[in-house]
């Protein structure tokens, strides 16, 4: 059976245009660690070494910044909280996360990119409230705090990694919900679509800032260059599928009709 060309041509239309409209950059769930790395600096199910060291290359050539120490967890594990680790009741941290504190030190964690031209930089992420009971722990207040973190997308001409420069182009601030336990993560989701108005040469920088909540875990990162706001690249919703399937079978049946 022959394609028709009226169909294939609108195909590869809606292709070309999804994929001119944005582009993943990054994908990052922090369950491939260098365990020789993690074990060179260990706690009780956790790690200080520093994150380039424990996710090197992930992927290649890509490199954090972090300012002080942006610790990695180990999930499920029998070591901290006298024996009992760390818990994920909702299964979104598979075996790692990364945590970073809000006050004592103030961690800082940095992400740079070239975007280009793309309009927006979006970034998805999953943030909970847990503890350390180890390490000068505990970070968190009596009874919980939410945890409150700050992403901020900076301009970075020279595109160095690095942890901020002069230039702010946008920033947000994201508010998770409280831990039943110190142990026990309760993880929320979040998007946040940065402007990139203003960067220099398509280079950028996001840092990532805990303000509140004594400690906090993150985990899950996917970020996104696109021309829409809060574009993280998910599939096309059902309903919209099914639009263009009408649209693509109107065509096809236009064409037979003038034929006929």
């Amino acid at each position: 059976m022959k394609l028709n060309r009226t169909f294939l041509a609108a195909m590869l239309a809606f292709s070309a245009t999804a994929t001119q409209a944005s582009v993943l950059l990054y994908s990052q769930n922090f369950e491939n660690p260098d365990l020789a790395a993690f074990n060179s600096f260990a706690g009780p199910d956790a790690s200080a070494a520093s994150v380039n060291s424990i996710y090197a290359n992930q992927p290649a050539g890509f490199t954090f910044a972090q300012q002080f120490t942006v610790e990695t967890l180990r999930v499920g594990g029998n070591q901290a909280w006298g024996g009992a680790g760390f818990q994920d009741p909702q299964s979104t941290a598979g075996s790692y996360v990364v945590s970073m504190l809000s006050h004592a030190q103030n961690d800082l964690l940095g992400l740079s990119f070239n975007i280009g031209a793309y309009k927006f930089f979006n970034f998805q992420l999953d943030i909970s409230s847990i503890d350390l009971n180890f390490w000068g722990g505990r970070f968190v207040p009596t009874g919980g705090l939410a945890p409150s973190f700050r992403l901020s997308l900076y301009d970075n001409p020279t595109g160095v990694a690095n942890v901020g420069t002069a230039t702010l182009l946008d920033s947000v601030d994201i508010t998770g919900v409280l831990s039943s336990a110190p142990n026990v993560f309760n993880w929320t989701n979040h998007i946040a679509g940065l402007d990139t108005t203003g960067n220099t040469n398509g280079n950028v920088t996001l840092v990532i800032d805990e303000l509140v909540g004594g400690y906090a875990a993150l985990d899950n990162f996917r970020i996104v260059a696109s021309d829409t706001q809060g574009d993280v690249g998910q599939v096309p919703e059902p309903a919209a599928l099914a639009l263009l399937g009408m649209g693509m079978a109107a065509l096809g049946l236009s064409r037979r009709r003038r034929h006929a």
